[in-house]
């Protein structure tokens, strides 16, 4: 089972409550929350990308008003880490992204990694972001067939067969080059999708789906659809003759008993920023993501895909379920990250090594 962080490079994190916590969205509090889960035995780490207007979804905590870049953040990270994986998400779409800068980009950054570097490729879903950037969102199931040629032409990039003389449908390019190639043939390639024509382009480009609950993110119902789910997604990677991992995002609320993760569930829910919870609802609504049609503005205040609450064993047996039900990893989420990061790790990773979902660090 891989275990990655999502790192709260953004105001609030993930959850939409103010009940005092010490997470923060800058830098050195990013670095340190890589650093100790690399000293966990964590894979990897990456974070959000999202655009947004002043005071972010609003409410009183300006909920993701700053919001330092992923791709930046994680590029930075792998210099002060040995051996976690740090994965860059990037909306290619927007602006005058072209896959001749991200090939270079990205293969520079694999070799400041030394080779522990990835792209998350997200297309976009929200109907204002696009207008920041001077244009109008492309329709859903088209946009997956530009970041398909993207990526095409990355992979060729990154082959280095020859110089790539390329005219397709979204772009031209005229005897391109990328020296020096990545290390290991390319980056981990990651796609966040929960659709079909996603999960089809994921099986043509991608190692790795990044993907939701399509029930919702309370665990019982979650638990029930996602066979199917990713039984799906398995059969897009079947249908090309290749593999790929699926992934999931639970915020995880951990205490060394049920009761008292319950109890500190209710604290959070009690303090719940509404107002801010009212702007993201109405702006993910006129979005076009096909993952969220099951989830509702309450699960906004814990956040995540799924949500996982309980003692150390609950935890770990809930993580179990997800691994029967075809999920290869989870991108984990806190309230307040640092303490939350270390009691998981100390008190859950156990659990898992005995559930053999886990290998025992040396």
């Amino acid at each position: 089972m891989m275990l990655g962080l999502f790192l709260p490079t953004q105001t609030g994190g993930f959850s939409q409550s103010t009940l005092p916590r010490a997470t923060r969205w800058d830098f050195e509090y990013n670095k340190a929350l890589t650093l100790t889960a690399e000293k966990y035995g964590f894979d990897f780490v990456f974070g959000l990308q999202q655009w947004l207007p002043k005071g972010g979804f609003g409410g009183e905590s300006h909920y993701r008003e700053n919001f330092l870049d992923p791709f930046i953040s994680t590029v930075a990270l792998a210099p002060v880490t040995t051996r976690i994986i740090t994965i860059s998400t990037v909306h290619v779409l927007y602006g005058n992204w072209h896959p001749l800068h991200l090939a270079r980009f990205a293969a520079t950054a694999d070799h400041i990694s030394g080779g522990r570097f990835g792209l998350n490729i997200v297309t976009g879903y929200d109907a204002t972001e696009p207008l920041m950037f001077g244009m109008d969102r492309i329709e859903h199931d088209a946009r997956y067939d530009r970041a398909g040629e993207f990526s095409s032409i990355m992979e060729q990039l990154w082959a280095g067969e020859d110089n790539i003389t390329f005219e397709g449908r979204f772009y031209k390019l005229e005897g391109a080059y990328v020296s020096p190639r990545p290390l290991y043939d390319r980056p981990i390639m990651v796609s966040a999708s929960a659709s079909k024509v996603g999960f089809d382009y994921a099986a043509r480009h991608s190692d790795i789906v990044f993907t939701s609950s399509p029930a919702g993110a309370i665990f019982e119902n979650a638990i029930k659809a996602l066979p199917a789910h990713t039984a799906s997604i398995r059969a897009s990677y079947a249908a090309t003759g290749r593999t790929g991992k699926v992934i999931i995002f639970p915020l995880i609320i951990c205490k060394p008993t049920r009761a008292e993760a319950l109890a500190y569930r209710d604290a959070i829910v009690e303090h719940a920023d509404l107002d801010s919870i009212r702007g993201y609802t109405a702006r993910h609504s006129g979005g076009d993501a096909k993952g969220w049609a099951k989830h509702v503005p309450a699960d906004r205040i814990l956040g995540g895909h799924i949500q996982i609450i309980g003692s150390p064993e609950d935890v770990a047996e809930q993580i179990q379920q997800l691994h029967d039900a075809g999920i290869d990893g989870i991108q984990i989420g806190f309230y307040d990250y640092a303490p939350e990061l270390d009691f998981f790790a100390r008190n859950v990773l156990p659990l898992l090594e005995q559930r053999k979902l886990r290998v025992a660090q040396t």
